[in-house]
């Protein structure tokens, strides 16, 4: 994979985004190995069936739905935020000739392990913060609640790219929290980085056109809207509970969740599967 030139980069949020708009987005060794496996069974290769796949990796979505928007058709005439309908509108063909599962998470990141065990954490969070938030959709009867899922799903994706492209900075800044968990994640990133990964975030969101909806989804300060909530409240929810069930952070969540869900705090506890206090 292309290096970073340290000289720009490190401080440099606008570098970063170059960077990234033009190199190789890496993919889940496990989701090239499932898409492998449908090109050898013609019978399973859909739209269904890929969607299936790629779901399982925050990355792949994105590959996906950035170059959905890359090459909209002139009769389209609305972006495309949910995957399947995506790969409908290009086509299983354009899809495996022109999204390749690759390069490896795993490859990339074989030098610094520590790096690879924080990144697959985040995922398997991403992956819980997504449930969370397609569940609720389904509370409030959402016809669209994929595109709520692809928002929790891709919320943290700067911090993904990042710990892919400068494993080394991200560990600094994980082994400063750990030393003071009184340093806010933005203060360090400041300080390692030279931005935050929110700022980065909405540069990624605006180089790689995504589709608006998505961006608001993905857009915590705009969480007075119910599916923006939504999607804030299920990510919270999986970032502190995935330092355990006695995180302090966890009442509020629950609070804020019932008053999302309209019902009592010891159901929304039952419905996420927190333990029960007694």
């Amino acid at each position: 994979m292309t290096s970073v030139p340290v000289d720009t980069a490190a401080k440099d949020i606008s570098a970063w985004v170059k960077y990234i708009s033009t190199a190789q987005i890496p993919v889940l060794k496990n989701t090239a190995r499932q898409i492998s496996a449908l090109l050898e069974d013609e019978e399973k290769i859909s739209a269904r069936g890929i969607t299936t796949v790629v779901l399982n990796d925050p990355m792949m979505v994105f590959k996906i739905l950035s170059y959905s928007q890359r090459h909209k058709g002139r009769s389209q005439l609305q972006d495309l935020v949910q995957v399947e309908q995506a790969i409908i509108m290009m086509g299983t063909s354009a899809f495996f000739r022109d999204i390749p599962p690759a390069p490896l998470v795993e490859d990339t990141l074989k030098g610094n392990l520590p790096a690879l065990a924080h990144l697959l954490k985040l995922i398997r969070r991403a992956h819980r913060a997504a449930k969370f938030a397609v569940d609720w959709a389904a509370h409030f009867n959402d016809l669209h609640a994929e595109e709520v899922l692809i928002a929790a799903l891709l919320h943290d994706l700067a911090e993904m790219l990042m710990w892919c492209y400068a494993p080394d900075k991200m560990n600094t800044i994980h082994a400063m929290q750990q030393a003071d968990k009184t340093i806010r994640s933005k203060a360090a990133q400041q300080q390692i980085l030279g931005f935050a990964l929110h700022d980065l975030q909405r540069e990624i969101v605006h180089a790689f056109q995504l589709p608006p909806l998505l961006s608001k989804l993905m857009q915590d300060d705009a969480s007075h809207e119910q599916r923006v909530r939504n999607v804030t409240l299920a990510v919270n929810l999986a970032r502190h509970s995935a330092n355990g069930w006695g995180d302090a952070a966890l009442p509020d969540d629950y609070r804020d969740i019932a008053e999302l869900l309209r019902m009592d705090v010891d159901k929304v506890m039952r419905i996420v599967g927190a333990p029960d206090p007694s």
